[in-house]
């Protein structure tokens, strides 16, 4: 990278600065959310091992395991994203501050 780019702030797209509060702001949420999901997604695996699929028939028994894996799947899903969409926040956050304080110390 060359002198020019490496110090000018980073932008999102309405224009407004990125800046190390606005990263860990948005982890917080992020993980809020994320440990929201992950409680749901414990309580449904919770739900599903305590009421056991009460079929003799293979093909109730197959679609049940299915729909109970596809919904468990999801679920995992969607707390993994928001866990890794807050780790990436943090990461940055950190990032931009270490940036920050290298550039104030240089001047």
């Amino acid at each position: 990278m060359n002198k020019s780019t490496e110090n000018t702030p980073l932008k999102t797209s309405d224009g407004k600065e990125i800046t190390p509060w606005r990263c860990f702001t948005g982890a917080i949420v992020s993980g809020g959310i994320g440990f929201l999901c992950y409680l749901m997604t414990s309580a449904i695996a919770q739900t599903f091992a305590n009421k056991p699929i009460t079929s003799t028939k293979v093909a109730t028994l197959n679609i049940a395991a299915a729909v109970r894996t596809l919904v468990l799947g999801i679920s995992t899903l969607g707390t993994c994203v928001f866990a890794i969409a807050a780790l990436g926040l943090v990461a940055l956050g950190l990032q931009l501050a270490w940036q920050k304080m290298r550039d104030s110390s240089a001047n």
